[in-house]
């Protein structure tokens, strides 16, 4: 049997499929408009669902936000939506993921607020050139914005498997469950809102996701993992698209994830070339979206918000289903 460490790519792969276009992440016409999910506790929503979503957290003597926006004046933005949201000092930013859309932004924020992140999410914030590189390609026009910084901030602080925040009433805690988007996804629970951010790791039931630098079996394991060890959540923000049903959210990716994971298997052992694999794998927008998350996105005020996240959600699944066939070459090799 193979280690989990086979499934996993050294870093994010630069092959895309044919005609693949990726999420719209340019900073260009973003607002984030705060929902208060508990006292001192806001989620900081996109006015795109496919841009980056962000959070707020404050106790009695300090407050952490989530995430940093894909450049360091989009970071400044966030720093000062939380400073007029939490009147307590900002102390912390936590980021999910390694990915530039969450992590640029880490530079606009002083010395005395600490980053905390994963171990594994550190050790991919090692080639800056790179990761501008991958993201450009989701700027749409506003790749300039690259151009205006050369430093990328590290985090301060990384943790294992877990660790806990004592903000004053309010303790938060961060989990990496396993690789999934990426190897070190964070998750960032507030037990006393039952509410994860949960970055590229988990986006609503009926939305696709992004497996960048894995196959199916480690991401299965990890969700499992997340699952069991947070019975009593019930909210969840992503990184992109509305907010959802904690629960709902883990059920739906496990199921794609392992009907994925047994079409591509099968595909690949009969023989089959990727371009062959594409059509034979199961594509649950092949008919729409699921009618649930088509009503959270009637919500955004681009009329064409449901059809421009439909054909996204084709297009990743996409290259789910590229990336799943990679890794069984590598395994194979």
């Amino acid at each position: 049997m193979s280690d989990l460490h086979d499934h996993l790519f050294d870093r994010e792969i630069q092959e895309r499929p044919p005609e693949y276009f990726g999420p719209n992440l340019s900073p260009v016409g973003l607002e984030l408009v705060p929902h208060e999910l508990g006292n001192g506790v806001h989620a900081l929503m996109a006015n795109f669902p496919q841009k980056d979503n962000n959070g707020v957290i404050a106790g009695t003597r300090a407050s952490l936000v989530i995430d940093s926006g894909v450049t360091p004046g989009m970071g400044q933005r966030i720093r000062r939506l939380a400073g007029q949201l939490a009147t307590v000092p900002l102390r912390y930013l936590a980021n999910t993921t390694y990915h530039g859309d969450h992590t640029f932004g880490n530079i606009a924020f002083p010395d005395d607020v600490a980053v905390i992140t994963s171990r594994s999410n550190r050790d991919n914030m090692d080639d800056l050139a790179y990761e501008k590189e991958r993201r450009s390609n989701n700027m749409y026009g506003a790749e300039a914005e690259f151009d205006t910084f050369t430093t990328w901030r590290l985090p301060d602080i990384v943790f294992e498997s877990y660790a806990e925040i004592d903000l004053g009433g309010q303790t938060v805690e961060l989990h990496r469950f396993g690789a999934g988007n990426g190897p070190g996804d964070t998750i960032v629970y507030l037990p006393s809102a039952r509410t994860a951010w949960t970055g590229n790791f988990l986006c609503s039931a009926g939305s696709a996701h992004m497996m960048l630098q894995g196959g199916p079996t480690p991401y299965i394991a990890s969700l499992r993992a997340m699952r069991d060890a947070l019975p009593h959540l019930e909210t969840i923000v992503p990184g992109h698209g509305p907010m959802g049903d904690g629960p709902r959210a883990i059920t739906a990716l496990l199921d794609y994830l392992e009907r994925l994971q047994d079409e591509v298997n099968t595909a690949f052992q009969a023989g089959r070339p990727l371009e062959e694999t594409y059509p034979l794998c199961t594509d649950p927008w092949a008919g729409g979206l699921d009618e649930q998350f088509a009503l959270s996105l009637a919500a955004y005020a681009q009329p064409s918000a449901k059809a421009d996240f439909l054909a996204l959600c084709r297009q990743l699944h996409r290259l789910c289903i590229m990336t799943t066939y990679r890794i069984n070459e590598r395994l194979a090799a």
